[in-house]
């Protein structure tokens, strides 16, 4: 992968620079990579991605906790079914319910119809799932599919009044046990910037990417949470009490850890880096 790094709002006077990272894929590799690395799509035409705080399921070690199946008895006459892209089509119904769903959680300009039917034809929606109860539809799930190593479940559009008020967590719990049972390596559930998104974590075999490794540690993700409500003047790896955690370990290690290597520009025949003027 080739890396850029676009400069974010310093902070000069705690010597805190920060930089949004993104990632291009080289030949050879495909979009498993960068999802591996920390990376999120960061455009739908899995042309770009981006280093984030990204939430996976490790589906090797994933169980079915007491929690889940809770969830899923909420749901008995409920039914999913993996609909590759090409087969599926954004009918009005289908668009009328996503339309409700999005103008109810985020208002009208949560996201446009073209961009709504842009999600439904892009590259990144491998895959839908849709969830029926009777005859009815009664939400949909878009995924990146990739052989059997990785699912990244993307958008869920439901019933928000739908009887069974835990609907949106019914459908990502069966997406998890789906893949499980099929045998993938990882589902990824995107994001985690904000106490609200802790319910991704409801899974055994969770992990999120801390910068450097895939941390299965959840009180290290709830530090991180807890400490960015405040105003921290160092970056994290600088913080004492997080380098004091339990989670805890000395920096030559985690500078093994991690998968990320800089390499030199190739020089032209001047000796001068051959990048363009």
């Amino acid at each position: 992968m080739k890396l850029l790094f676009s400069e974010a709002q310093p902070d000069y006077a705690h010597y805190v620079f920060p930089y949004a990272i993104w990632a291009f894929l080289e030949a050879g590799e495909t979009p498993a990579d960068a999802f591996a690395a920390g990376f999120l799509p960061s455009g739908r035409q899995l042309d770009r991605f981006y280093l984030c705080r990204n939430l996976r399921v490790d589906l090797a070690r994933y169980a079915p906790s007491s929690e889940n199946r809770r969830v899923l008895r909420k749901g008995p006459g409920v039914q999913a079914a993996l609909v590759p892209r090409a087969e599926f089509l954004l009918t009005p119904e289908r668009r009328a319910l996503c339309r409700r769903y999005i103008d109810q959680k985020f208002g009208p300009s949560g996201m446009s119809d073209k961009r709504l039917d842009s999600l439904f034809a892009s590259p990144v929606t491998s895959h839908v799932l849709v969830f029926r109860e009777g005859t009815a539809e009664i939400g949909y799930a878009t995924l990146y599919l990739e052989r059997e190593c990785l699912a990244f479940y993307y958008y869920a559009f439901y019933a928000l009044d739908h009887v069974n008020r835990s609907l949106g967590m019914l459908m990502m719990t069966t997406a998890v046990n789906l893949f499980a049972r099929r045998g993938f390596g990882h589902l990824y559930l995107g994001t985690c910037y904000a106490e609200s998104a802790l319910y991704k974590t409801r899974f055994s075999g969770m992990e999120f990417f801390n910068g450097y490794l895939w941390s299965q540690n959840l009180a290290e993700l709830k530090f991180i949470l807890h400490r960015q409500q405040g105003s921290p003047e160092q970056h994290l790896l600088e913080d004492a009490a997080y380098r004091a955690g339990e989670w805890a370990a000395e920096l030559p290690f985690l500078a093994n850890a991690s998968r990320f290597r800089s390499m030199a520009p190739p020089l032209d025949q001047t000796g001068a880096t051959g990048l363009p003027k």
